[in-house]
């Protein structure tokens, strides 16, 4: 369906996870070059597509939302910032599963020059974000994880919050 290998890799694992992932035109309004999210379902112009890690952020915000928001959601996600933080270790525990490098998704052009600090941050085991991933039954914190019974973050118990 996709011609980089890359983009491949990725939207193969979004869909595996239960996310729709088609090819399309998208307009130029939309929030990441060549990525329309619609109705639940990500739409990729690859013609577009500037990065192809961003494919795992934005399903990452769908992955995050209420299956009832999830497929109501139309070209733009939550300004909520919890949503973003969740997106953001979701994202990473994505990468690690991938066996990406961090720069695939955490890329210079995007988070507003954050990119190096969150790359450093998660690298150091930083858990920033999971203790909202824990509270949606996505994964553990460390410190809970052996209480739990699950293996901690970066491993994801689930990757869609129900």
């Amino acid at each position: 369906m996709f011609e980089n290998l890359l983009t491949l890799q990725i939207t193969d694992f979004i869909s595996g996870i239960g996310i729709p992932v088609r090819a399309g035109e998208t307009p130029d309004n939309v929030i990441l070059p060549g990525i329309l999210i619609d109705k639940g379902a990500l739409v990729v112009d690859e013609t577009k597509l500037k990065y192809s890690g961003d494919l795992l952020h934005e399903a990452g915000h769908l992955a995050v939302m209420p299956s009832t928001q999830r497929n109501a959601l139309y070209n733009d996600v939550s300004k909520n910032a919890g949503d973003e933080i969740a997106t953001l270790a979701w994202s990473w525990a994505a990468l690690v599963y991938l066996n990406l490098p961090p720069e695939v998704v955490f890329h210079h052009d995007g988070y507003k020059g954050e990119s190096d600090w969150l790359i450093a941050t998660f690298s150091n085991g930083g858990t920033m974000g999971v203790p909202l991933l824990q509270w949606m039954g996505l994964t553990a914190e460390p410190s809970k994880a052996e209480q739990l019974g699950w293996k901690a973050f970066p491993h994801m118990q689930r990757w869609l919050r129900e």
